[in-house]
């Protein structure tokens, strides 16, 4: 349980990451969103570190930088980003769930629903279709 929940911390560490290079990319609403987007996985990250440091267990720190999967250079590529990491941190908080239970699969279970809402506004925004998949968090 707690290797999937480290997991998740990690893909949570790296969505914040992501979103400051997101969000110097945005303006007006989407720019807000960006920044409301960051709030939420940093709220997830303390969360998960409180947690995984009352259990005693290792508590993964977060990496000085994360590669990200192509450059960022305009709003286009933000949104793609934001799309992807979305995707990504929704796929951790997935599989964390059948090894998870009780409070802590309640956990996963809005972790992965977050990422994909959030997923699918950033879709809406970038005009991408479909906006919605079938499975948030399964490869495609």
């Amino acid at each position: 349980m707690s290797e999937a929940l480290a997991a998740a911390l990690g893909a949570e560490y790296a969505a914040i990451y992501a979103y400051g290079l997101i969000g110097v990319r945005l303006k007006g609403d989407a720019a807000e969103q960006a920044r409301s987007a960051e709030a939420a996985h940093r709220g997830r990250r303390d969360a998960l570190v409180l947690l995984l440091t009352e259990r005693g267990g290792p508590v993964p720190a977060a990496e000085p930088a994360y590669a990200l999967p192509f450059p960022v250079t305009d709003r286009a590529g933000a949104l793609r980003l934001a799309v992807e990491v979305e995707e990504r941190t929704a796929a951790v908080w997935r599989a964390a769930l059948p090894a998870t239970e009780g409070a802590e699969r309640t956990r996963a279970l809005d972790g992965l629903t977050d990422a994909a809402v959030r997923a699918t506004r950033w879709r809406l925004a970038a005009e991408v279709t479909p906006a919605t998949v079938p499975f948030p968090g399964r490869p495609a």
